[in-house]
């Protein structure tokens, strides 16, 4: 087996976290239902269209609140503030420093740029590989194998990590190594096992 030379990152749950209270609270100001607004935005049909660029963020949000009847409320929930996560950020620079390249495939909007600006987050990867760029969504194999392509690695070479479990089958599908993430303390773990990390 080749060595690993980059480590694939997930954006949202893994390097980029919102606060679940946030929504709550959106929703009990606006009399919406618990779970009213995240039905909506994550449902396939309109998912999909944003993730995959067909439409804008700010198109999204827009549908959003038509479907739930109430655009204040969908306009407030686009609002709401993120935060990089210092540790898995430390994993980051540690594993730059060992000369292991390092990237994030998300499924993302046309905002992502953006977004990760806010947080000086560009400067930490190498690249940033957006769905709504590629066109493709995880756990799609083309969206992995465009990373791949783009990186000039093989499969083998590059271990992905996700917070979504569904989401590595793409990527395990053409042989990546890949890690659930549920904290840094199990990446560490996951990396250290796969002779990334000592």
């Amino acid at each position: 087996m080749p060595p690993i030379r980059a480590v694939l990152f997930d954006l949202d749950g893994v390097v980029r976290h919102f606060d679940p209270e946030n929504v709550a609270r959106i929703e009990r100001q606006h009399g919406l239902a618990a779970g009213a607004i995240e039905s909506v935005a994550f449902a396939p049909h309109l998912l999909e269209q944003v993730t995959t660029g067909r439409i804008s963020r700010h198109e999204w949000v827009r549908l959003i609140g038509i479907e739930i009847g109430n655009a204040d409320a969908a306009e407030d929930w686009g609002r709401q503030p993120f935060r990089a996560d210092q540790q898995v950020l430390g994993l980051v620079d540690e594993l730059r420093a060992h000369g292991i390249r390092t990237a994030i495939l998300t499924n993302g909007t046309d905002t992502i740029p953006a977004e990760l600006a806010s947080l000086d987050l560009t400067d930490r990867f190498e690249a940033v590989f957006n769905s709504a760029e590629i066109g493709w969504t995880k756990p799609d194999v083309r969206a992995f194998q465009h990373v791949l392509d783009r990186m000039q690695l093989a499969p083998a070479e590059v271990f992905f990590t996700d917070d979504s479990a569904s989401k590595l089958a793409g990527a395990a599908t053409l042989g990546m190594p890949t890690h659930h993430f549920t904290g840094v303390d199990g990446l560490r773990t996951a990396l250290r096992a796969a002779r990334v990390l000592e």
